[in-house]
């Protein structure tokens, strides 16, 4: 039903992803440039794969900064100077270790297939995130894609979320977020449309208590959800 109701509208409804910790688990190539800094700073690797997935997936800065502060030598400007040599870093090796999560892409197809408009609401610099998607193989498959520098502001502004679902063809006012942060349930909630957070990512555990319109527990069961919640 979900593809007939969205597919017979005049406004294409859209289902909106984030990307980082969402479609693709991100945190090992996110990680590894950031100990490319910490390295330079002469304080060798400083995350863990394993234990600081979480902490890569809010952001380069975040990065930075949280290393740095279990060494006792926070600086912001410490920070800004050394956050181009992680972008750096990681354009260099984008995809050595990211992975898309199991079924996410089936589940974009099946959205398309029933007449969903695509696209993704990133906070990843844009030529970053096209890169990626390029790299993955999967940049085709959506049909918009915003990034943190595309528009003036960033989530959790709500601008960029509707201009991901203009760009893919919809109206602002019918579509969904699929998240996997405080960030993305509070940009939906400022664009006034439901939002979606999966709990397979390293904060998935406390994304029940954001209270978003859903919980993705598998990618498998998106489809259904997208339906109930935008038609």
């Amino acid at each position: 039903m979900g593809g007939q109701s969205a597919a017979g509208k005049g406004d294409m409804r859209t289902v909106i992803f984030d990307l980082d910790g969402t479609l693709a688990d991100t945190s090992g190539d996110l990680i590894a440039a950031a100990n490319t800094c910490f390295r330079q700073m002469g304080l060798g690797d400083v995350l863990v794969p394993q234990s600081d997935a979480g902490i890569a997936l809010r952001g380069g800065k975040t990065m930075l900064r949280r290393g740095l502060e279990r060494h006792a030598r926070f600086d912001a400007d410490v920070v800004e100077r050394y956050y181009p040599v992680l972008l750096e870093a990681y354009a260099g090796a984008i995809d050595v270790h990211t992975v898309l999560y199991p079924g996410a892409m089936q589940a974009v197809r099946a959205l398309r297939d029933a007449g969903y408009g695509v696209g993704i609401c990133t906070n990843k610099p844009e030529a970053l995130a096209e890169l990626l998607l390029t790299r993955l193989g999967v940049r085709e498959q959506f049909a918009s894609m915003v990034g943190a520098d595309t528009l003036p502001v960033r989530k959790p502004d709500p601008e960029p979320l509707r201009e991901a679902a203009r760009r893919a063809g919809g109206d602002p006012a019918h579509c969904v977020l699929i998240g996997d942060s405080d960030t993305d349930r509070n940009t939906a909630a400022a664009a006034g449309v439901p939002s979606v957070l999966v709990t397979f990512g390293p904060s998935g555990a406390d994304m029940a208590a954001l209270k978003p319109e859903a919980l993705l527990h598998h990618f498998d069961d998106l489809p259904a959800i997208v339906s109930e919640l935008i038609g």
